[in-house]
């Protein structure tokens, strides 16, 4: 293990995410000497599909908008050359109807990053990931922060099934706390929450187990990790992970 530092740098599409999302990766900060910060938020995207936005694209030489560059793909270019050794991920949520174009969403930001980071040959230092249906879903696979910070019971037990399923977590943790601020009560839950109790079941949170599987992949790479039991935390040797992000 050296003493480096490894960062990781985040480009976030949500306000909450923006204000406490590197919180969630504790766990690791813990066991390796690393360090998580956002980058930047940028407006969540979508597949590009309308024909005149594709036509204008292909007419003028692109593979993508220009927005796309100048908000993802540049910044991540730029924290990865001031800080060499770095690594950068783009998280977005995967609700809705966007399950069905996970594929078509992945790859908008992948060519983000493709394009900006491959002449330099940094496309394998960023990954994107999604958090599904959105964060607020990883709060019911642990009651017991939930309950913690909303100081009565909220949650009565912890999901009892793929937490990664459920429709709308945000409105139905509204539905049960009418009072729940996604700002300041998301911020104090995600403080509490149990990344290796959220992790425990093998056959669940596969989305959020390939990003965990991708960071510790990269920590391992960097030579900083201080846990030796970290490779095989979170059910990373038997659990489900999804092929649209794990290859990356």
């Amino acid at each position: 293990m050296t003493s480096e530092i490894c960062r990781f740098g985040l480009i976030v599409t949500g306000k909450g995410e923006e204000l406490f999302l590197p919180q969630l990766f504790r766990v690791l900060m813990a066991r390796a000497n690393c360090v998580f910060t956002v980058i930047r938020r940028v407006v969540q995207r979508d597949p590009i599909t309308a024909p005149k936005r594709v036509l204008k694209m292909v007419g003028s030489g692109h593979r993508l908008p220009s927005k796309d560059e100048e908000e993802i793909g540049l910044p991540v270019l730029g924290f990865l050359r001031r800080h060499p050794g770095s690594y950068a991920i783009v998280i977005d949520d995967l609700e809705g109807g966007r399950r069905d174009d996970e594929d078509q969403v992945f790859a908008r930001y992948r060519t983000a990053l493709d394009e900006a980071l491959t002449p330099s040959g940094l496309q394998s230092r960023a990954a994107v990931h999604f958090l599904v249906n959105m964060l607020e879903a990883y709060y019911f696979a642990d009651s017991r922060a939930v309950n913690s910070v909303a100081e009565t019971t909220v949650l009565p037990a912890d999901h009892p099934t793929d937490v990664e399923t459920i429709g709308h977590p945000k409105n139905e943790l509204k539905q049960r706390w009418p009072g729940f601020d996604e700002i300041a009560h998301g911020g104090l839950i995600v403080k509490r929450l149990d990344v290796d109790h959220v992790l425990s079941r093998p056959t669940e949170c596969c989305w959020l187990r390939t990003m965990f599987a991708w960071c510790v992949a990269k920590l391992a790479a960097a030579k900083v990790i201080h846990d030796t039991n970290l490779s095989s935390a979170f059910c990373l040797i038997d659990g489900c992970q999804v092929s649209t992000t794990k290859m990356q």
